[in-house]
């Protein structure tokens, strides 16, 4: 009988101009390859890395390109949320982020949690 993913929440408040953005997805993408289910919750500058174009140009080299790694979370079914208040303070609508993303309060984050998931904080 195989065991179910351990979950792994990853906390990313630095935007696309912050190689810490690079750096968190690029450990979120390990996790999921270390077969974990991984969910990303975006808070502060974070929710800017999901706008739509945002990241067309952030590259921290040796890392990949962050609209790729973005695009790999999800392509392997990585969970993409975004803190209301802070997408609301941007003057960002749902219409502005890329797809897949929910705007969502922390309440899926701290269940996640509550449940034994792992947490990073980037």
């Amino acid at each position: 009988m195989s065991e179910a993913p351990r979950n792994l929440v990853v906390l990313l408040t630095h935007g696309p101009e912050s190689e810490m953005s690079s750096v968190g997805m690029t450990i979120a993408n390990g996790g999921m390859t270390a077969g974990m289910k991984v969910s990303l919750f975006l808070t502060g500058g974070g929710v800017d890395i999901v706008r739509k174009r945002a990241t067309d140009l952030t590259h921290v080299a040796p890392l990949s390109p962050l609209s790729e790694l973005i695009a790999d979370f999800q392509a392997r079914g990585g969970v993409i949320w975004a803190c209301p208040p802070c997408v609301k303070s941007r003057g960002y609508e749902q219409s502005d982020l890329i797809d897949g993303v929910t705007i969502v309060g922390a309440s899926l984050m701290h269940e996640l949690i509550a449940g034994g998931a792992g947490t990073l904080s980037f």
